[in-house]
């Protein structure tokens, strides 16, 4: 048998076997009255998570998809795009491609988003809507999101859209006090399912933004979303067996405890964080503003990054990340969200030990 290379990259992460079992469950009818029953069964929990009144909707696309969905349903006028690495640079080519009229609020890679520059742009009402990467996951950089909402909640009729995909579920991000018009996040970052899915919440004010936008589409419509929600069904034919392993991963998220959840996570950053400054190396993301569920490492030792990966694997299949994008080489990336727990991140810091030796 050929060894299993476990996932340490920053998604998808590692799906636990228990997972991949919950996903193979016996197919039911996407229309069937066990399908109802089994959406509707996850509202609660799912509401739980999000920190939401709001229905929570699942998406058969990967988080692309209800990203540009949000800048369908919610901007009339002008976007501001929030710029901090190769994701949320993306956004911004995203929303032209949509035929939207969007601005860059661009800073340097490795920096969060100052929430001062965004109420300066704000304050200029150019603005209706503002999209948000909560953790910028190929910098490792989190942006300051409480301080952010503190902001958006003096421009009530901008729309806020926060991208949480490798920051949700493992730490509190309550939507409904932030102020948050659309949260989204992907099945494949800290939920540890398969990739292809989405999950999204919309505020009352998104749904009453959406309702004012032409356009929309169909695939993606928010109010569609919302009027097959009240018949706790999808809009078109959804991935059966992300559901069922969703509803898997729920049980055992709440099982755990959501704050002992959170905790694990922050347990986990903090024993790479030991990691990286007792072996000499530097985080890519500024102090202060570093992710909880990944690590973006400096490469100031001039390590041959390429060679570290693939010795990792070849020697103890386990898999990192050598740098995303125009960072490729000079840094690499660490995981620790999802299932891991201290002794499986313990282990990769020593067989990370053992390649650098």
């Amino acid at each position: 048998m050929i060894p299993h290379d476990k996932l340490f990259i920053p998604g998808p992460v590692e799906v636990s076997e228990a997972t991949l079992a919950a996903f193979a469950r016996p197919m039911i009818g996407h229309r069937s009255a066990a399908f109802k029953e089994l959406y509707a069964g996850m509202q609660p929990r799912l509401q739980g998570l999000f920190g939401t009144q709001q229905p929570v909707f699942l998406s058969t696309s990967s988080a692309w998809g209800v990203m540009e969905a949000a800048i369908r349903n919610l901007v009339r006028r002008r976007l501001l795009c929030c710029m901090c690495g190769a994701f949320s640079d993306k956004w911004l080519d995203v929303a032209r491609r949509c035929g939207k009229e969007a601005e860059p609020l661009q800073v340097e890679w490795g920096k969060p988003i100052d929430h001062r520059e965004i109420d300066a742009q704000l304050a200029t009402g150019k603005f209706d809507a503002i999209t948000l990467i909560h953790n910028e996951t190929s910098t490792g950089v989190m942006n300051p999101l409480g301080e952010i909402c503190c902001v958006l909640a003096k421009y009530p009729d901008v729309a806020l859209i926060v991208d949480a995909v490798s920051s949700f579920s493992a730490m509190p991000i309550p939507m409904d006090a932030l102020g948050i018009d659309v949260l989204l996040t992907g099945s494949q970052k800290a939920l540890a399912l398969p990739p292809g899915f989405s999950l999204f919440s919309v505020s009352e004010k998104g749904f009453e933004r959406a309702a004012e936008v032409s356009d929309r589409g169909f695939y993606f419509d928010f109010l569609e979303f919302r009027k097959q929600q009240a018949g706790d069904m999808t809009p078109t034919t959804p991935s059966v067996g992300h559901i069922h392993a969703l509803e898997f991963k729920l049980e055992e998220i709440f099982a755990e405890g959501l704050t002992n959840r959170y905790g694990r996570h922050a347990r986990t950053n903090a024993l790479v964080h030991e990691w990286v400054r007792a072996r000499g190396l530097e985080f890519f993301a500024a102090e202060g503003a570093r992710s909880v569920t990944l690590s973006c490492v400096r490469n100031n030792r001039d390590l041959d990054v390429a060679k570290l990966v693939r010795d990792l694997r070849e020697k103890h299949h386990l898999v990192i990340d050598g740098g995303y994008g125009k960072l490729k080489g000079l840094t690499f990336r660490l995981s620790n969200m999802g299932d891991e727990t201290e002794e499986t991140v313990a282990h990769l810091l020593t067989c990370l030990d053992d390649c650098l030796s």
